[in-house]
């Protein structure tokens, strides 16, 4: 048995590397397939403007206006598509108990009544089951059952729980970690299969008021968190522009607040700062903008920069 250990460059190049600045007379292999060897090439081109589907978020409590804002802009969306030789179609994934049926005398769309269970992979169903139909909008209201309505996101943690670890309480609060990963892994496929969809899409979200005590302190310091999305945070990370309806307001969005809940829902990237510039209720106008800029179009001017109240709660620009 041979105690002698191969020459340094050798050992580093069956791990696909190289000993850069010291010989060696041993031979370096003719190619390596370890997976360190393996490179990618891509391809520099210039940035250049090109249509995008649209992903808008409407968040707020009950009777905010979230549905009946959603079906303004959606109207204003499909009327700028059917202008430009697209779709004309609205499609509505209602959880909320049909209740979008409600202003089928005001808009025109199709309805998907979705109930129970509301998992990850249903939302997904139900989603490429309206883009079939080759919609110009899909609205989705509300989002929010996939997190926490029934078989949502936190039964399926629970319903894991129970099947990795049975009724051991010591097993479950080892495992408890582990119980979310097959859920997670779905609700990536959800998101990544919002992401591939090529239409416009409304997502509407519950908020619900909510604080949080600080650990770090002994103290029992509570932070109001304000009006917070009931929705997984993978969701409001991808949208394009994300609103804020608090009660009582008609439909007319906040772009700016101080609680750390709200401020963190609240997405206006700088493009879209002229489409919101007035303060008023959403509407099919600022739809049929927001079309215009998701098909390649210039937004409109953004107005200069004013003092607000509040922490301004804007994304990069593109965001």
């Amino acid at each position: 048995m041979s105690l002698v250990s191969p020459p340094l460059s050798q050992s580093l190049a069956e791990a696909g590397l190289a000993l850069v600045g010291v010989a060696d007379a041993s031979p370096a292999p003719v190619a390596s397939t370890h997976p360190l060897a393996r490179r990618r090439l891509f391809d520099v081109q210039p940035a250049i403007r090109e249509p995008t589907p649209l992903l808008l978020g409407l968040t707020g409590p009950s009777g905010s206006g979230k549905t009946y804002s959603a079906l303004r802009l959606a109207t204003g969306i499909a009327r700028t598509s059917q202008a430009s030789g697209g779709s004309s179609g609205i499609v509505v994934i209602d959880t909320e108990n049909r209740r979008a049926r409600h202003y089928a005398d005001q808009f025109a769309f199709s309805h998907i009544d979705f109930a129970p269970p509301y998992g990850s992979l249903d939302y997904l169903d139900a989603l490429h089951t309206a883009a079939a139909t080759n919609p110009a909008v899909i609205i989705v209201d509300s989002l929010s059952h996939e997190h926490d309505g029934e078989g949502g996101m936190l039964d399926a943690v629970t319903a894991e729980l129970d099947r990795i670890a049975g009724s051991d309480p010591v097993q479950q609060q080892r495992l408890a970690a582990a119980a979310w990963r097959r859920p997670k892994t779905a609700r990536r496929a959800l998101l990544s299969g919002l992401l591939r969809l090529k239409t416009h899409i409304i997502l509407c979200m519950r908020a619900s008021e909510r604080t949080r005590v600080a650990r770090e302190t002994q103290a029992a310091e509570v932070t109001e968190m304000g009006f917070t999305p009931v929705a997984g945070p993978e969701f409001l990370f991808e949208l394009t522009c994300c609103a804020l309806l608090r009660p009582g307001v008609q439909g007319t969005p906040t772009w700016a607040s101080q609680l750390p809940g709200e401020h963190a829902a609240i997405k206006l990237p700088r493009q879209f700062e002229g489409i919101f510039a007035t303060s008023e209720p959403l509407s099919e106008s600022h739809g049929e903008q927001l079309a215009r800029w998701a098909a390649g179009e210039a937004a409109p001017p953004v107005p200069p920069r004013r003092k607000r109240r509040g922490r301004r709660a804007t994304g990069p620009a593109g965001a």
